[in-house]
């Protein structure tokens, strides 16, 4: 099978379901902001060493294949593909891994500005791709177009999750956290 199919060499593309849609088109902006976070998540895997830490990185890559593929779907056709579901649970993983990370974290008294570590800054650049991703979701939601309200309430915890592992990736490394000091 050929990886090119000259199909969208128009602008368009496909849902789930056979729908044809710009390529502009918001339900194709937030999967693709999907996709670009997962690439993200790969590339903090390849950084990091923690067993623990890359095994619910792995997870979260499955989870955001999830994500993008019900993002993919057009709500209004029935597809014949078995696409898997998001769970309640899959939240309660990040808050629990979130809880503790900052059990052995130092307070935070300022802001933050990334960087220090090739590591802490990808997964910087991950959580920022998440944000992205969670406002084209809203963005969907404002317009009535059908997103899952857990789709965005488990981007919104998996950008404090990432925000953490930043915070603890540093903390492990014993990389000092670079705070901001406003210019007064």
């Amino acid at each position: 099978m050929k990886i090119y199919t000259k199909t969208g060499d128009k602008g368009k593309t496909s849902l789930i379901g056979g729908t044809k849609v710009y390529k502009s088109d918001l339900r194709i902006e937030a999967y693709g902001t999907i996709d670009e976070l997962n690439s993200y998540v790969g590339l903090c895997l390849d950084h990091l060493k923690s067993d623990n830490i890359n095994n619910v990185l792995a997870e979260i890559q499955d989870r955001l294949f999830t994500i993008g593929s019900a993002l993919a779907c057009d709500p209004d056709k029935e597809t014949k593909l078995k696409i898997p579901d998001l769970h309640e649970t899959d939240v309660e993983l990040l808050e629990k891994e979130i809880d503790r990370m900052n059990e052995v974290l130092p307070l935070m008294k300022s802001f933050i500005l990334p960087g220090g570590n090739i590591s802490v800054s990808t997964l910087h650049i991950a959580r920022c791709v998440c944000r992205r991703s969670e406002r084209c979701c809203v963005r969907m939601q404002k317009k009535e177009m059908e997103v899952e309200p857990l789709i965005i309430k488990y981007l919104n915890r998996l950008s404090d999750y990432l925000f953490v592992l930043a915070r603890f990736a540093a903390h492990e490394l014993k990389i000092e956290e670079i705070p901001w000091k406003p210019r007064i």
